[in-house]
């Protein structure tokens, strides 16, 4: 659907683990829309505060992390092997480095950063700027495009998504436990939901996506459905 003549914004906000990245990554490859993980900006600054020191035995050190703002430069490469674009800090890519638990224990409290969100925000809003773009994470629909024509809000059980996300993590290797994911998941939830600039909250007309119990291909024909109706109208 590449040749679609009034390209829109969409925005697919939700928790962590709902399989976000990959539903938004699949309903870009379906529109031939360009696909932006935002999720993946906020952890690939984690990362970087990681490696430089601003983050040590997990505590974040808010001003170290602020000032390295300005060393970071962060693009995104479409990768041919995987259909997808990975991400990039400085030119080195980061793709797999920043989804370790230990990147993940931490990314709500850089996240949660005045500045981080400002200096973030501007990227995406300038990625964004010639629409035709699928773009998800916690405050797309509220505070980076809040006036994006489809909006998703993706929910599912915490035990199921510690369950996707243990599954994930293991089969890249990691040593982890469920105890300990579905730990982090209910810190991650509570994080992003009560930080006090762009709180993770559900858009008044963004329409809700539980998959708790869906198939891939079971939520790209609801997406499908609702995208076709929000064309006609």
């Amino acid at each position: 659907m590449s040749d679609t003549k009034h390209r829109i914004i969409i925005a697919v906000d939700g928790f962590s683990s709902c399989g976000k990245s990959t539903f938004a990554k699949a309903i870009a490859a379906r529109l031939g829309y360009i696909f932006i993980d935002t999720g993946a900006m906020y952890r690939a600054v984690t990362l970087y505060a990681l490696e430089h020191g601003a983050i040590r035995s997990g505590i974040v050190d808010e001003e170290a992390v602020v000032k390295l703002l300005d060393r970071i430069s962060i693009t995104f490469r479409f990768n041919p092997e995987r259909g997808a674009s990975d991400i990039y800090v400085n030119g080195d890519l980061v793709e797999g480095k920043i989804r370790t638990i230990e990147v993940s224990n931490c990314v709500s409290r850089v996240s949660a950063i005045p500045e981080v969100r400002r200096k973030l925000v501007a990227m995406q809003q300038e990625m964004g700027r010639r629409r035709g773009v699928v773009m998800d994470g916690r405050d797309i629909g509220t505070v980076v495009f809040p006036d994006a024509e489809l909006k998703l809000f993706m929910t599912a059980d915490t035990a199921v998504r510690a369950c996707r996300r243990y599954k994930e993590l293991t089969g890249k290797g990691m040593s982890v436990t469920m105890e300990e994911v579905e730990r982090n998941i209910r810190e991650r939830d509570k994080a992003d939901m009560s930080r006090a600039v762009s709180p993770l909250r559900q858009a008044d007309d963004a329409i809700v996506l539980d998959n708790s119990h869906m198939s891939v291909d079971e939520q790209m024909a609801w997406f499908m459905n609702e995208f076709q109706l929000k064309m006609k109208n």
